[in-house]
């Protein structure tokens, strides 16, 4: 079951602010996303020569007044996997809670025993969809 770390994720609450801290920490802008449907935009930072282990910025355009104080700064850790539905299924039968299925053979979410969110990526294009993912629910949040 090969794993890829991809990123680790926190909200902002200023972007600007946040990206200009990163950067005295020595860290550059390596990608954009803007989501007009979402209303979030996506920095991706990370230290010169090392682009493959960015920090995510996750800025909600309509604000998020409880942060810092809900501990929603921090999102998640990313994985990209080799097959998303096998390792959802070994994680399941191990007593993982799939918190976030794979439906669209792409994304899931688990969480660790100290809750934290685990986001697990489908490595290239995503998977045909399969069941039981397909049609399965969310449990609880990610």
């Amino acid at each position: 079951m090969a794993l890829t770390y991809l990123h680790t994720m926190v909200r902002v609450k200023d972007l600007e602010k946040s990206m200009a801290f990163y950067e005295l920490l020595g860290l550059r802008e390596t990608s954009r996303k803007e989501s007009e449907g979402g209303r979030f935009t996506l920095v991706f930072m990370a230290p010169p020569g090392q682009e493959e282990c960015p920090v995510e910025l996750t800025w909600n355009w309509d604000g998020d007044d409880a942060l810092p104080s809900d501990s929603r700064h921090f999102g998640h850790l990313a994985y990209r996997v080799d097959d998303i539905y096998e390792t959802c299924r070994h994680l399941q039968e191990n007593g993982v809670t799939i918190n976030r299925p794979p439906r669209d053979g792409h994304m899931a979410f688990v969480r660790s025993p100290d809750n934290v969110s685990i986001e697990l990526l489908q490595a290239g294009d995503a998977l045909p969809p399969q069941e039981p993912w397909a049609s399965m629910g969310n449990t609880g949040h990610w």
